[in-house]
């Protein structure tokens, strides 16, 4: 697929940094669970944390398919960076850049996208997770702002982030889509608390933690948008988001790809590679078929966006297929591996771990059917 020179420079400078600071630690930080700063600090030096926030506001101003080509080289090489990347721009700076004002996003957008900080974003709880209408968090009335009391999970960059923005129930009367609310909450506000870390199956730099928030008063000011309108808000941001996790699995996927190719090449067993065996040649012929169709599928989804189309139904196809692609390849990839695959010398079985978080984030492989049938059944 064509790209243009602007898209081209800033993959290859994801690409050069992918596999000359990410490649050597990738491995490690999985073992230990360790949350990469200096790297991350880096990413932000670099740019990669403000791909899609305008000059004005102190980012890149980059499109969308630039945006999803850094999370895909990231991707290729270490998922937990894929993540903190795809979570602080979409799912951080994403509602503040759409439906912030001017004053909020002065005051969170530039050292965002510096690195300085991340920031986060908090729908899911016990009892709301693909119901995001589920929402128990409250946020009621004080005078000018307003007092939030409930709690978040799955949190990504939680510990790391300046501030997240999170949904409460500001008016049960008005149900789902008119009595959510969206509310920024410095990480610093008495009463929010972040939780313990999780440890996690994959993706294991990458930080997620529980949020509490305990009679945590806020100004007015920290409403995000209009009062009412937080479901409608994240669930467009949601859609951004699959995009970014379409391109993170993409790059899973591509990894894990071209390190079975590889290795095909130079295992010889029988007097010959196995790449000359047709039982091999068939997966490989399959994971490529895959990858490709989810690459056109992403890309798609990602020019539909910056060309200011509809895309929520496109996002979700890109998630759906290049999720469950990623969970196809690696574990094809490790096959071909054999004992190989299995233990942790080669990446395949840790991009295997990190691939599954693909099919569950940002609505599992089952929601995002959901979403493509409705926009199907409406259009008849």
């Amino acid at each position: 697929m064509d790209l243009n020179e602007n898209q081209q420079m800033i993959r290859g400078l994801a690409r050069s940094f992918a596999q000359d600071r990410l490649r050597p630690i990738a491995a490690r930080i999985d073992e230990s669970g360790e949350f990469p700063a200096a790297t991350v600090r880096e990413m932000g030096e670099l740019g990669l944390l403000g791909l899609t926030v305008p000059e004005e506001y102190g980012g890149v101003g980059a499109d969308t398919l630039s945006y999803a080509l850094v999370v895909e080289e990231l991707a290729k090489v270490c998922g937990s960076h894929a993540l903190i990347c795809a979570a602080h721009n979409s799912l951080g700076c994403g509602p503040i850049l759409d439906f912030g004002n001017d004053e909020q996003r002065q005051r969170w957008l530039p050292a965002a996208a510096r690195g300085e900080h991340l920031l986060a974003f908090g729908l899911t709880e016990a009892g709301a997770g693909s119901d995001a209408g589920g929402t128990r968090t409250t946020a009621v009335r004080e005078g000018d702002g307003w007092v939030v009391n409930g709690s978040k999970m799955w949190i990504t960059n939680a510990h790391y982030a300046g501030a997240v923005t999170l949904t409460a129930m500001t008016d049960p009367a008005g149900g789902t889509h008119r009595g959510i609310s969206a509310f920024i909450v410095p990480k610093d506000t008495p009463g929010f608390t972040v939780e313990k870390k999780e440890d996690k199956l994959g993706v294991r730099a990458s930080d997620t933690a529980p949020l509490t928030l305990v009679d945590v008063r806020l100004p007015a000011d920290a409403l995000l948008g209009e009062a009412g309108q937080g479901f409608r808000y994240f669930m467009k941001t949601l859609d951004g988001g699959r995009v970014s996790i379409a391109a993170m699995a993409l790059g899973l996927a591509t990894g894990a790809f071209e390190t079975a190719r590889d290795y095909s090449r130079t295992r010889i067993q029988f007097g010959r590679p196995i790449s000359h065996q047709q039982a091999i040649q068939f997966m490989l012929a399959d994971m490529a078929t895959r990858i490709e169709a989810s690459r056109l599928l992403t890309y798609r989804a990602a020019r539909l966006k910056d060309a200011g189309r509809s895309y929520s139904r496109e996002a979700g196809m890109a998630k759906l297929f290049a999720s469950e692609t990623a969970m196809f390849v690696c574990d094809r990839a490790i096959q071909i591996l054999g004992g190989y695959g299995f233990i942790r010398e080669y990446p395949v079985e840790r991009l295997y771990r990190d691939a599954k978080l693909c099919t569950i984030g940002e609505g599992t492989s089952e929601i995002q059917r959901l979403v493509i049938a409705r926009s199907l059944l409406q259009d008849d």
